[in-house]
């Protein structure tokens, strides 16, 4: 009897625990990621194992075929060459790939394999059946050694597991330090082998970002046998290596247990810090407890934003909110010291160090998106900005581990530093920082020499001067706003001057912005369709694109095209011709309605502008049409590549229903929500609920709305409404509403 009570107990525990788990796993968030959404076509999306905003990406690669492998990983492919420790995320280029492993049975083959070829290299095929991507995890089957491949990771360091068939025959890892992702190459490499399980070195490479700087500790679970250096494929002498271009291979006499583990640390400063943080972040190993760990980490970040939603959305939406958290990613040790831009070690400060500044995408929404939801970590965007001022002498354009890329056009720290101040972040120096934005503004660069002398940019003396000159429009706009927080009224009145320049480039017998020559004629001949990649007028981009690129002030805009009927007729327009771009177009000009491109950041502001003419029912409806075509739970739902976060950030303001036109005013313009309700998780216990009535696909169109209890008849909702918490009903149905938000005094302000 005292056996079946003991034994019954036991049951009942048992059975509660399992409940339990099953109960937490049921609540929990991270179950709707599903990283592998973005992999295909151009997403170019992250697939691995992190934590948000780590150092550590640590995922798998493809044999890289082209563009659509900027991430190392696409899903069409069926190879994998090895799992390595750093990755870009939705980049239209591709670099990092740092210190790849691979292992492997059998006689030690040397080269990575190539596409058609693969039987003569160490790579495997695998199949997505035996593939499982998680927040936090990556696993997969290599069908070629019969492998299973685990993946996970803290902040700094990445955590592998293997397991190896039984009586596995001549265990074995590559680790190749000789090929990065895309345009990435070893400049030089070192190894050593330490003791029996330990072996630490560099990676300097160049790419992108022209000087990379990695050191790495590798620490493996199990004694190693034999440890080969190889340089050009020739066997080197010793275990300790200092060349360009080396890669390892590590023996084993058996794998004990068949599990083989793997601990790499990396650091940008040095071999003792990155076995500072190997022991700080990870000193045992216990991988599933750093799986789970990796998992709550998410779940601590997805658990910001509550939505009731169908499970679709709910998986497309907490996909698109853990993409927006892969960057800007960490670049300093547990010790907060870091590797600067001016290659000096800069020691122990008071801001965790960042790279991975995707600007001319990221400041339109990404950015916004983190006043809200990080707000923890505001002040160390704008610190990190702010020493890579003093360092490289400019605020960041896209920087990169310690690198300034200075990729695509405009001074886009610019917003993101403004928005920060005006949003009240006192967290850094508001004299420096000003400071800085203006000596961006003061560059003789790209045409910002003739915007100095408030003139228009030649289209004959620099190429893309209309994008230029109207992204810096948006950024002296910022600066003027800052300045007249600051009280200072000289700066003020210049740089407004600046930020309505844009009214240089609209010819108004077309109706569209275009571009100048020096003699100021309009440079003929003029196609408002087509677009050449980065060798006209337009960044990447064509004139129907670039006319509504005045999210400053939109009232000015609709202004130039002679009020409110002449300017929606237009923009109604823009979702009706057909595209005509060219044999040399961009590829990032995807997900086009007309000519309307989704999968591109500089017009996806564009849907809500019909807010300012009065009309926002005819945003609902465009956003209910993206979200139906260019966004799915598939591999392929992305039209265009991630962007370090853009495009899931206007994914995550748009089903909110609400997003910021205007990337430094602190309003946001309502659109249409795709969720039922939602709960906003802010800081000091505070939440911003969103509760919709009578949501469906039919009943898309806005109301009326009852804030705090109270109606609520304007377009937009200020940031400070949010973040001091609060309740907001917004009543939907299947016309457009003839009251509300279209009087003039219920409209979206510029300038506010």
């Amino acid at each position: 009897m005292q056996f079946r009570k003991i034994s019954s107990i036991l049951l009942l525990t048992s059975a509660l625990f399992t409940n339990n788990v099953f109960s937490q796993k049921k609540n929990s968030l991270t179950q709707f990621v599903d990283p592998i959404i973005g992999s295909a076509k151009h997403g170019h999306v992250f697939v691995g194992a992190n934590v948000p905003f780590g150092a550590i990406q640590l995922g798998p690669n493809n044999i890289f075929e082209g563009w659509d492998w900027c991430s190392g990983y696409n899903y069409v492919s069926n190879t994998i060459t090895g799992f390595s420790h750093t990755h870009l995320s939705g980049t239209g280029i591709g670099d990092l790939g740092d210190i790849s492993i691979m292992p492997a049975t059998g006689e030690t083959i040397l080269q990575k394999g190539k596409k058609g070829d693969e039987d003569n290299g160490y790579l495997s095929k695998f199949s997505h059946k035996n593939e499982v991507a998680k927040a936090g995890y990556y696993s997969v089957l290599l069908d070629k050694y019969k492998i299973k491949a685990e993946l996970t990771s803290t902040e700094r360091v990445g955590f592998h597991q293997y397991t190896f068939p039984k009586n596995a025959d001549k265990p074995h890892i590559i680790i190749d330090l000789v090929e990065g992702i895309g345009w990435d190459e070893a400049t030089n490499t070192s190894f050593k082998q330490v003791d029996a399980t330990t072996i630490i070195g560099n990676r300097n490479s160049k790419g992108w970002a022209i000087d990379q700087r990695l050191y790495f500790v590798i620490k493996l679970s199990q004694p190693i046998k034999n440890f080969a250096i190889y340089e050009d494929d020739q066997l080197k002498k010793g275990q300790d290596l200092v060349a360009k271009k080396l890669k390892a291979v590590v023996d084993f006499a058996a794998i004990t247990g068949n599990k083989l583990q793997i601990k790499v640390a990396i650091s940008p400063v040095s071999i003792d810090n990155a076995m500072l943080n190997l022991q700080t972040e990870l000193p045992g190993w216990d991988f599933k407890s750093t799986v789970k760990a990796a998992d709550s980490k998410w779940e601590k970040e997805l658990t910001k934003v509550a939505i009731d939603a169908s499970v679709t959305t709910k998986k497309i939406f907490y996909t698109a909110l853990f993409h927006t958290m892969t960057a800007p990613s960490l670049f300093n040790d547990v010790n907060k010291d870091y590797l600067g831009t001016d290659k000096k070690v800069h020691k122990n400060v008071s801001f965790n160090n960042l790279t991975t500044f995707s600007l001319w995408d990221t400041y339109r929404a990404a950015n916004p998106l983190y006043t809200i939801l990080h707000q923890d970590k505001v002040s160390d965007v704008v610190n990190t900005m702010l020493a890579i001022y003093k360092e490289q002498g400019k605020l960041p354009v896209w920087h990169l581990m310690g690198n300034e890329t200075n990729t695509m056009v405009g001074y886009h720290a610019v917003p993101v530093v403004v928005d920060a101040y005006l949003k009240g972040y006192r967290g850094f120096d508001a004299d420096l920082a000003f400071e800085a934005v203006k000596q961006s503004a003061m560059q003789k660069t790209d045409g910002i020499d003739y915007i100095q002398k408030l003139k228009y940019i030649p289209a004959d003396k620099v190429n893309e001067s209309v994008a230029k000159a109207l992204e810096y429009a948006i950024d002296d706009y910022c600066i003027a706003m800052f300045a007249k927080a600051l009280g200072k009224t000289e700066d003020y009145n210049y740089f407004s001057k600046r930020a309505g320049l844009y009214r240089e480039y609209f010819d108004s017998d077309v109706q569209f912005m275009r571009g100048k020559l020096a003699d100021g004629k309009w440079r003929s001949p003029f196609s408002p369709v087509a677009a050449k990649h980065r060798e006209d007028d337009y960044t990447e981009g064509n004139a129907w694109q670039y006319t509504w690129l005045v999210p400053q002030d939109v009232e000015g805009l609709i202004n130039l095209f002679g009020g409110d009927k002449p300017f929606v007729n237009k923009l109604d327009s823009l979702f009706i011709v057909p595209a005509a771009l060219g044999e040399n177009s961009s590829p990032d000009i995807s997900g086009l309605i007309g000519n309307y491109a989704q999968g591109n950041e500089p017009g996806h502001h564009i849907p809500y502008l019909y807010a300012y003419a009065g009309q926002p029912w005819k945003t609902a409806d465009l956003i209910r049409k993206i979200d139906q075509d260019f966004y799915s739970a598939k591999p392929d739902g992305l039209c265009g590549n991630e962007d370090v976060g853009q495009m899931s950030a206007w994914y995550i303001f748009s089903s909110l229903g609400f997003y910021p036109v205007n990337p430094a005013n602190g309003a946001y313009v309502f659109g249409t929500p795709l969720i039922k309700n939602a709960t906003i998780n802010l800081p000091n216990n505070k939440t911003f609920n969103i509760n919709v009535i009578d949501n469906s696909a039919e009943s898309k169109y806005i109301q009326r709305i009852l804030l705090n209890g109270q109606p609520y008849t304007k377009s937009f909702i200020l940031h400070k409404t949010i973040v001091d918490g609060g309740n907001i009903r917004i009543y939907m149905g299947n016309t457009p509403s003839k009251g509300w938000g279209i009087a003039a005094s219920d409209r979206p302000v510029s300038g506010k």
